[in-house]
């Protein structure tokens, strides 16, 4: 059986990423292609409480906190979901991953001085593809929002009934200069193999794009990609297989 394909959705909190991925997953279910959706953090495990501590403020203020500390709770909660990963690729299904490694690297590497960033990204890389051995994406597809109107999204969603985890936000979410660094690095990664930009706003007028304009753009990259995928495997080139990064 041909290994599925990895496709991660990222960009910062509000720019979207639940509702695509889950406009995805039916779209794929509609096509009869098996997909399986997994959301990190994930909460409920070991690593994700400390996540969930960390976030709340519990191990102090964001530029208390050393971020090779952070980084390792966040890669430790994908290494628990590793098996679960690799067993869903294995039997060809299609794994929709709302963020991933690279939550990590924009998140974390955002708060490192720049002159050290570098060294910064490629520990975390290594630690995530190299030692834990996490399966590289297929195609990253990066929701690009102003991180302002994100945080507006953000307020208004916690207002609602539904709200969220915490009604103030997290550290992460409230903290604006931080949100705009790591919009600033997500820029910075998306030049990178195997990214597509989608804007949530049309970039030459600045209106905001509907949710069924940005699943259409979204479509037209898994299709393009998929199909991509599926000749590489049927020829037996070396992109078939999925090594770390």
């Amino acid at each position: 059986m041909a290994r599925g394909m990895l496709i991660v959705f990222e960009g910062i909190d509000g720019a979207g990423k639940h509702t695509q991925i889950t406009r995805l997953a039916a779209a794929l279910a509609a096509r009869n292609i098996p997909a399986e959706v997994i959301s990190f953090p994930v909460y409920e495990t070991f690593f994700g409480r400390l996540i969930e501590r960390y976030l709340r403020g519990e191990f102090g203020p964001l530029e208390k906190v050393d971020p090779h500390f952070s980084a390792m709770l966040f890669a430790g909660d994908r290494l628990k979901q590793k098996g679960r990963m690799l067993a869903a690729l294995e039997a060809g299904k299609t794994v929709l991953a709302d963020r991933y490694v690279a939550s990590n690297l924009a998140h974390q590497g955002s708060r490192v001085a720049s002159g050290e960033r570098g060294v910064f990204l490629e520990w975390l890389r290594k630690l995530e593809y190299g030692a834990y051995e996490l399966p590289a994406e297929d195609l990253v597809l990066y929701l690009r929002i102003d991180p302002s109107e994100a945080q507006e999204r953000m307020q208004i969603r916690r207002a609602s009934p539904a709200g969220g985890r915490d009604s103030a936000g997290d550290l992460h979410e409230r903290d604006t200069e931080h949100l705009a660094a790591t919009a600033a690095l997500y820029d910075e990664l998306a030049r990178g193999d195997n990214w597509i930009t989608i804007d949530c706003y049309e970039p030459a007028t600045g209106h905001a794009r509907t949710a069924d304009e940005i699943h259409a753009l979204v479509m037209a990259a898994v299709d393009v990609r998929l199909a991509r995928f599926r000749a590489v495997q049927a020829l037996g080139l070396p992109g078939a297989e999925r090594k770390g990064a």
